[in-house]
C-alpha cells in the first residue's frame, strides 16, 4: 500500500518542539518555538507514528496481525 504524505499523519506521543521556519518567521517573535500537532517527514519519530496510526485503524476495521509477521494483516 502506498499512502501519500503518509509520515503526516501519525500522531505524536510526545512533545516536540522546533524553530520556527525560514520565511514563516513570526515579526517580532523570532525566537518563538512552535510545538508540533503532528510528525514531519524527516522527524525520527515519524515512522512509529504512521505505523501506530495505521496499527489503529487497520483492528478497528476488523484486520489482525499475522502470528509471524508483525506488519502483515489480514481481515477475519
Amino acid at each position: 500500500m502506498d499512502v501519500k504524505s503518509a509520515f503526516l499523519n501519525g500522531e505524536l506521543q510526545e512533545e516536540v518542539y522546533v524553530r520556527q521556519p525560514p520565511g514563516f518567521v513570526v515579526a517580532g517573535q523570532e525566537d518563538k518555538v512552535l510545538r508540533l500537532d503532528k510528525a514531519l517527514y524527516g522527524l525520527h519519530q515519524a515512522p512509529r507514528a504512521w505505523n501506530a496510526k495505521l496499527d489503529e485503524t487497520l483492528v478497528a476495521l476488523g484486520f489482525s496481525h499475522s502470528a509471524s509477521e508483525h506488519a502483515v494483516y489480514a481481515c477475519d
